[in-house]
């Protein structure tokens, strides 16, 4: 079983690399079935979530060429779905961006076949909000068995109006993708606005599309008979980024986050600063420094340009190490993405959970122990802490963290992190292993 290692209580210094956007990579590489024609895509991160989906891709009867490790040509003339063999549904069923193969079927092929949504256990995933948005479109939508199947009459699509009853990336992403070749216009109110969702929008115009509004609350789409090939590049990934500039702030040090657009990091540096971090905005790179005391603060995930839910057990981990009292609550996941803090206390985190907050009193300093990765973002705080804590730091189920990060050892390593992934024995109980 593979675990990371980690020696604690070494300082960050030098310059990381921000890799292409996971979450604008799962919107778009599935929004490139509709494309009829090659699409070439720059900047992809190299991570399993990618890996599947570009596998999924090939089931469907896409020619998946890679050109170098972050550059993908997707040729999606050819695609069908009327004979899909078993293992592409293991696949669907092990992410979260599954159900937006849901979208693009419909907008290709006029009906649509996939499983509900996987990833990370940290809370129940409705689809009400796609499904209002797709029957919005005309389509029939159904759930039976664990699958979603859905076919919309005449076999095309039609314009309409949305109202989400509550701001969901997800939801909007999918109706954004179906919406991009029904006939006539659609409007989507009360959109979520995160970067990756205006970087789905500019993928979409890139090939064809009449996407406006992207980055506000009203999405307004026309739409075209069908997308054309082109070349994209990803914007760079603001969690990986953020989840950088928290390690910096736990280890303590001073490290450039290069390709990064700093606006999309205001939320995060703003709340950085609170704590006694400093971070300064270049071009296209951030500069964080803390060579003294964090400062406890109060954080609300919000949806963008809130702080964002995927940095909170990144942020919780700061906290830990902050004197004094720090609350942070979850506003956008209700139940379960607390899970990790009894990892954390495993290494002497004093942290208590009502609800949707959880209470934290800062202590001096954190103690290295065995923890898991409950899921990816959770996962990615178990290595902060581990740079944080005195002593050694094992992380397992490190599956979860390579699902959206992008050679995190290695890049670690290079800013002066003492962490190696080493492939151990799973430990068995005493009774088991006896005799």
């Amino acid at each position: 079983m593979e675990k990371y290692v980690i020696h604690g209580g070494q300082p960050l210094h030098g310059q990381v690399e921000i890799s292409g956007a996971k979450n604008a990579a799962v919107a778009i590489i599935p929004a490139a079935l509709m494309v009829r024609g090659v699409c070439r895509l720059e900047n992809l991160p190299e991570i399993s979530d990618t890996d599947t989906l570009l596998r999924i891709m090939t089931f469907l009867g896409a020619r998946v060429t890679m050109i170098n490790r972050s550059t993908v040509e997707l040729d999606c003339t050819h695609v069908q779905m009327d004979t899909l063999p078993s293992q592409m549904w293991d696949m669907t069923r092990r992410i979260r961006a599954s159900y937006y193969l849901i979208g693009a079927m419909l907008g290709r092929f006029g009906r649509a076949r996939s499983t509900m949504p996987g990833g990370c256990n940290f809370g129940v995933r409705p689809i009400d909000q796609h499904i209002k948005g797709l029957t919005a479109l005309g389509a029939d939508v159904r759930t039976s068995g664990g699958f979603i199947n859905a076919s919309a009459a005449g076999g095309r699509l039609k314009g309409g109006s949305v109202y989400l009853d509550k701001v969901s990336v997800g939801a909007t992403i999918n109706i954004m993708i179906a919406a991009a070749t029904a006939e006539g216009r659609t409007v989507i109110e009360n959109v979520a606005r995160e970067p990756h969702i205006v970087d789905l929008a500019n993928f979409l115009n890139s090939m064809g599309a009449d996407v406006r509004g992207a980055g506000t609350d009203v999405i307004k789409i026309r739409g075209v008979k069908s997308l054309h090939g082109g070349t994209y590049a990803l914007i760079p990934d603001q969690i990986e980024a953020g989840t950088f500039m928290a390690a910096v702030a736990a280890a303590g040090g001073s490290v450039k986050v290069a390709n990064v657009i700093p606006k999309h990091l205001d939320c995060i540096s703003t709340k950085l600063r609170e704590m006694n971090v400093e971070v300064e905005d270049g071009d296209d790179y951030v500069l964080v420094r803390r060579d003294g005391p964090l400062h406890p603060t109060n954080v609300k995930t919000k949806p963008y340009p809130g702080f964002p839910t995927d940095m909170q057990p990144q942020m919780t981990v700061l906290l830990c190490s902050a004197p004094g009292v720090s609350v942070m609550t979850e506003g956008v996941w209700n139940g379960g993405r607390f899970k990790y803090v009894a990892e954390l206390k495993k290494m002497g985190a004093n942290i208590e959970v009502d609800d949707q907050s959880a209470f934290i009193q800062g202590v001096d300093r954190l103690t290295g122990a065995t923890v898991r990765a409950c899921d990816l973002r959770a996962g990615a705080a178990m290595v902060i802490a581990g740079l944080a804590a005195q002593g050694v730091t094992k992380v397992e189920d490190v599956v979860f963290i390579e699902r959206g990060y992008q050679d995190i050892v290695g890049k670690l390593r290079a800013l002066g992190a003492d962490i190696a992934c080493v492939d151990e024995p799973e430990e068995r109980p005493a009774e088991e292993s006896a005799g």
